[in-house]
């Protein structure tokens, strides 16, 4: 067998990657760093100190882009709130005096108010209720789901525990196992029938 030296490693990896892929890494990164000079003091500073330098990490980018496109929904969704809520206004034209309706305007704001208040009250209400039936509802269920897992648990222990009863000399009883098995047939005998008809 052959031992090889360090020195013929370092010579296999250079037939293996060949001298022109070293000048052609150096060259890439050459590219990468901004030419053969590189970054000057100041351009590096300047990088460094800037918050400028955020906006060439893509993520960010990303980020703020998200940012932005939000809160335009966000801001286009509060106008058109703004806008059902408020009563459609006639133009100035079509529009009565000011002084003739001023105490008929106040008055109906004044219903308007109470009548959206109270409606909004019952909206909430009506909403609690529903919110609070449902609670109560998943609730039931979910105690009935646990019950019906307890008794489940209760009825397989106690037929594990049949199961697993020895005699004096440590033979299993088969008097349960027996049971079990006819119980068993006569429930597949019973669906097998209630299928047929």
């Amino acid at each position: 067998m052959k031992k090889k030296n360090p020195s013929n490693r370092e010579d296999d990896k250079e037939k293996i990657n060949g001298p022109k892929s070293m000048m052609n890494k150096k060259k890439k990164n050459m590219k990468r760093l901004g030419g053969a000079a590189g970054l000057s003091l100041e351009a590096f500073v300047n990088a460094k100190s800037n918050s400028s330098s955020s906006f060439s990490n893509p993520a960010i980018i990303k980020k703020q882009r998200e940012f932005y496109k939000n809160a335009k929904y966000v801001s286009k969704f509060k106008k058109k709130l703004k806008q059902q809520h408020q009563p459609n206004e006639l133009p100035s034209d079509v529009r009565p005096s000011e002084d003739e309706n001023k105490t008929q305007e106040g008055s109906k704001m004044m219903n308007k108010n109470k009548r959206s208040k109270n409606s909004l009250k019952e909206l909430y209400e009506k909403r609690r209720e529903e919110e609070e039936r449902a609670t109560v509802e998943r609730e039931a269920i979910l105690k009935e789901k646990k019950e019906g897992r307890e008794r489940a648990e209760s009825r397989r222990k106690e037929a594990r525990e049949k199961m697993f009863k020895k005699t004096r000399h440590g033979q299993p009883v088969m008097k349960y196992r027996i049971e079990h098995l006819l119980q068993a047939v006569l429930g597949s005998n019973g669906n097998s029938t209630d299928k047929n008809l």
